[in-house]
C-alpha cells in the first residue's frame, strides 16, 4: 500500500473531473478497505458529468464518480468475519440503513436512507483505495475476472428486471434498447430461460452486438415511425405477441411501445428513465387489456444471482467490454463512454496502477 497514492476521480461539476489525490480512507468495524481494480463507467456517470444531475440527486459538492465496480481487500474492520485481506470481491454500490421496514422486509432498494456509490452527496469509487460495508462486498471464485466482476453492477439491473417481469421458460421477451442495460438484460433473459427474445434500437451496430449476444430477432427503429408502425413491424418480425415488454430506453415512444405491443394479459416492465419525468401513455391499453405495468429502481438481492449466472458460465459478460483505460485516463475513457466512439458499449477503468494494456 503506496499512503501516497490515493488517486481519486472528483467530479466539481458539469464537465468539471478532475484527479486527484485524497488520503487512503480508514475501515470502520464492519466495512473493509478495498485496493480497488475496476471501475466501468455507467450511462448514471456520463449524465451527472454533462448535466450535474438526475431528477432530484443533484451534484452540488465535490463528488467521487464511480459505481460498477470490483476491488481487493486490504484491511477488514474488527467485526468483518466473512472476507480477509487478499479476496477479491465485486462491489455492490448501495446500502440501506437495515433498519426501516423496506430493509426489514427484503427492498432494502426502496430504504429512504439508502447510501448508493456515486449519487449526490455519496462519493462513489474511481479510486486506488475505497471503503465499502463488508457484507455488501461478494468473494470471487478464482475464475472469475475483476473485469467480470465490475459488469455485475448493470447485470444486476438486467436480473432485478427479469424477477420484476417474472421471464421463465417459455417467455417472449421485448427489449426496447439495445444499449448497455438493454444487452445485460437479454443475457438475463436468456439465462432465466426465455424461448425468444426481440430486441429494439435506433442503431444498427448495437443490433448486430445484441445479435452476437443472442438475440433471436432484431428490429432497427427509425425516429419518425409512430408507436403503431414499430409494434405493427415487432409483432410481424416475432409472429405474435411478446408476453413480456421490459423498456430500456425510458422515453415516450418506447414505453408507448412496450403497452401496445405486449401480449394481453402480459407484463410491462420499466427500466430506463431516459426521457421526461412525465408522459403520454397509452392507458387505454393497460385497462381494456389487463396489462400489467412494473417498474424497476435500480435491483436488490440480485448480485448473488449475478455472480452465479457468471461463475457457472450461464451468462458471458466479457463481450460487453469494448474499451480499457488506465485511471490516469479517465477523461479520455469518459470522452468514449460519452460519444460512443468506436462504438462503445462498456468502458472499464483499470485503478490498478499496475495493470498493463
Amino acid at each position: 500500500m503506496n499512503p501516497d497514492d490515493n488517486l481519486t476521480a472528483v467530479l466539481y461539476g458539469i464537465n468539471d473531473l478532475r484527479l486527484e489525490q485524497r488520503p487512503i480512507p480508514v475501515p470502520k468495524d464492519d466495512e473493509v478497505l478495498l485496493k480497488m481494480d475496476v471501475v466501468g463507467i455507467c450511462g448514471s456517470d456520463v449524465h451527472y458529468l454533462v448535466h450535474g444531475r438526475i431528477g432530484p440527486f443533484v451534484v452540488e459538492k465535490p463528488m467521487v464518480i464511480g459505481h460498477e465496480a470490483a476491488g481487493t481487500v486490504a484491511k477488514v474492520g474488527r467485526n468483518v468475519t466473512n472476507l480477509k485481506p487478499g479476496d477479491r470481491v465485486a462491489i455492490e454500490p448501495g446500502v440501506g440503513c437495515r433498519k426501516c421496514n423496506y430493509c426489514r422486509g427484503g427492498r432494502y432498494n426502496l430504504c429512504e436512507d439508502m447510501l448508493f456509490c456515486a449519487t449526490p452527496p455519496i462519493d462513489g469509487n474511481l479510486a486506488r483505495y475505497y471503503v465499502h460495508a463488508a457484507d455488501f462486498c461478494f468473494k470471487l471464485p478464482d475464475h472469475v475476472s475483476v473485469e467480470e466482476a465490475a459488469l455485475l453492477e448493470p447485470l444486476a439491473v438486467g436480473v432485478h428486471a427479469c424477477k420484476r417481469g417474472n421471464v421463465c421458460f417459455g417467455s417472449i421477451v421485448l427489449i426496447l434498447g439495445a444499449g448497455p442495460i438493454g444487452l445485460v438484460t437479454l443475457l438475463a433473459s436468456k439465462a432465466f430461460g426465455a424461448s425468444k427474445i426481440v430486441i429494439t434500437d435506433i442503431l444498427q451496430s448495437r443490433l448486430d452486438k445484441a445479435k452476437e449476444m443472442g438475440a433471436d430477432y432484431s428490429v432497427l427503429v427509425r425516429p419518425d415511425e409512430s408507436p403503431d408502425e414499430i409494434m405493427q413491424n415487432i409483432i410481424s418480425t416475432l409472429g405474435c405477441r411478446p408476453t413480456i415488454s421490459i423498456d430500456c430506453a425510458g422515453v415516450e415512444l418506447t414505453t408507448s411501445v412496450a403497452i401496445k405491443t405486449v401480449a394481453s394479459g402480459g407484463m410491462v416492465v420499466l427500466v430506463g428513465l431516459g426521457g421526461k419525468p412525465t408522459m403520454n401513455i397509452p392507458i387505454s391499453d393497460i385497462l381494456l387489456r389487463e396489462v400489467d405495468v412494473r417498474g424497476i429502481f435500480r435491483y436488490v438481492n440480485a448480485y448473488p444471482i449475478a455472480l452465479e449466472m457468471v461463475a457457472s458460465g450461464k451468462i458471458d459478460v466479457k463481450p460487453l467490454i469494448t474499451h480499457n483505460y488506465k485511471l490516469e485516463d479517465t477523461m479520455k475513457a469518459f470522452h468514449t463512454s460519452k460519444t460512443g466512439e468506436g462504438n462503445a458499449i462498456k468502458v472499464l477503468i483499470h485503478a490498478d496502477p499496475n495493470w498493463n494494456y
